[in-house]
């Protein structure tokens, strides 16, 4: 067979509509003249008010539901069981090693023990939140758990050089009062009236 003697199984559809010619000649379907045919012609839209009308979604790319705190790595008692020998310390950094967990540019995410699944060596857990059940089995097994410490964020008070929450000094309640009452003494106390002096009368001359 010769490439001029191939023929095609499927023909187009519908053959593409040009002016003059066919069914659909000269505009092809288009219209023209009217108002498109006169000088300044520069209609609205109409689907410009539709788009008008549509909100705008900013920032809506390919992390648009990204969470804000990132999701753990859940990761079960039974592959611990798989792949840690008893007495082992379980990491982040050791379950990156054994090939438990991928880092994501870099970094080693968060990682979460579940009790799914059965264990029986005792492992030491470390750096890792856990759920109620997965503690109970490891220790059970005789393995330790060991919470994660939280993240302890000092904000700064806005005040130049000092850093943390300021501290606020109170006074004791006598103080107060002692205070107070001093207050109400000296607006009851009238200042001593001053004496008035006579007017000294000059002799007039004769």
């Amino acid at each position: 067979m010769q490439f001029h003697q191939l023929k095609r199984v499927h023909k187009n559809k519908k053959r593409m509509t040009v002016a003059r010619g066919g069914k659909r000649g000269k505009t092809s379907g288009r219209g023209g003249k009217g108002q498109s045919a006169r000088a300044g012609n520069k209609r609205r839209p109409e689907w410009r008010d539709i788009i008008k009308r549509l909100p705008k979604l900013r920032g809506r790319g390919v992390n648009s539901h990204k969470a804000v705190e990132e999701a753990f790595k859940a990761i079960n008692v039974s592959l611990i069981e798989t792949i840690f020998n008893a007495g082992d310390m379980v990491t982040p950094t050791t379950l990156v090693e054994k090939g438990a967990v991928a880092t994501f540019s870099g970094n080693i995410p968060p990682i979460k023990i579940l009790g799914d699944g059965e264990i029986t060596k005792a492992v030491k857990v470390s750096g890792c939140a856990f759920s109620a059940s997965a503690k109970e089995k490891i220790e059970k097994a005789g393995g330790t758990v060991t919470a994660i410490t939280p993240k302890v964020v000092v904000k700064n008070t806005g005040a130049a050089g000092i850093v943390g929450t300021p501290k606020v000094v109170v006074e004791p309640k006598k103080a107060v009062k002692k205070e107070k009452a001093k207050k109400e003494e000296g607006k009851t106390e009238k200042s001593p009236a001053k004496e008035k002096k006579a007017p000294v009368k000059k002799a007039k001359a004769e």
